[in-house]
């Protein structure tokens, strides 16, 4: 199923997510709409919490970066099929050079910035089986899983742009929240009675 993407500005975008146990109510179930609903979307990375739930949950499929050209053979191949589902993720570190690379999010669509992050991060989660892992990822899978890490942090990629480029999106962030904007997926906007 489908589901409606929260909007820039609703407060669960801003929650500290909280962890979960295999008990969690219908989890493969959650789990499949969140496929669906990034997968309709065109997205490459889905967190719960923006679709409304304050749980440390995300997945990523970065398959559709595997074709950029600009990018390595061993950086294709990495991103080609990597398809994880996150559960309790830990960042325990992040090293390497900062590099810039231009970000986009479903929550925020039509604003695309550039953002600094560290090459390097060594991650702790548990899979959809709730099997331990602990790996250490680079590149831009790194990146990928950073921005969606983010998000059960409470942080939004344009938190991490400069004090004038906030400023300069002020205006387009609001419209999205009121709902002042085109979508081609079903999104539930925080300053509009109704989701559309």
């Amino acid at each position: 199923m489908i589901l409606p993407i929260i909007a820039y500005g609703d407060t669960v975008l801003r929650k500290v997510a909280e962890d979960i146990d295999k008990e969690y109510p219908k989890l493969d179930e959650l789990v499949s709409n969140m496929w669906e609903t990034m997968y309709n979307a065109s997205g490459v990375g889905l967190a719960a919490p923006q679709i409304g739930l304050p749980i440390r949950l995300f997945l990523v499929d970065t398959t559709p970066f595997s074709d950029d050209e600009e990018l390595t053979i061993d950086e294709q191949k990495q991103l080609d099929g990597f398809k994880q589902v996150f559960i309790n993720a830990q960042i325990e570190e992040e090293t390497g050079e900062e590099w810039a690379f231009n970000e986009g999010c479903l929550s925020i669509p039509d604003v695309r910035e550039d953002v600094n992050r560290k090459d390097t991060i060594k991650i702790t989660y548990l899979d959809e089986n709730f099997k331990k892992h602990s790996k250490t990822i680079d590149g831009l899978l790194a990146r990928v899983i950073q921005h969606e890490y983010d998000h059960i942090e409470g942080i939004l990629f344009t938190d991490k742009l400069s004090a004038l480029k906030k400023r300069m999106l002020k205006g387009r962030l609001t419209n999205i929240s009121k709902g002042k904007i085109t979508v081609d997926y079903r999104m539930k906007f925080p300053a509009m009675k109704k989701g559309r």
